[in-house]
């Protein structure tokens, strides 16, 4: 999902980890995550609602957002969801 997002940009062949952040390393903007909540809403449906996730960070959590914690969330919600 992320490397559809780039590829809007010719960022194909950007090497992403867990420790990438999204403003400094990908020098994403706030577009691209609505673009990239999106594509995780087709995904997994309301499941992993990336808006909601953000809208509980500070704005400097935001920018130091990484790869790592946005897919520890998702795994987090979609263990939540199938428990529950």
């Amino acid at each position: 999902m992320l490397r559809t997002v780039l590829a809007e940009y010719g960022d194909d062949d950007v090497v992403i980890g867990m420790s990438t952040t999204f403003n400094r390393d990908l020098e994403l903007e706030s577009i691209d995550l609505v673009t990239l909540a999106g594509l995780l809403e087709e995904r997994y449906g309301r499941r992993a609602n990336l808006a909601e996730f953000l809208a509980g960070m500070e704005f400097d959590e935001i920018i130091e957002l990484t790869v790592g914690r946005l897919v520890e969330y998702v795994v987090w919600s979609l263990k939540t969801t199938q428990a529950g």
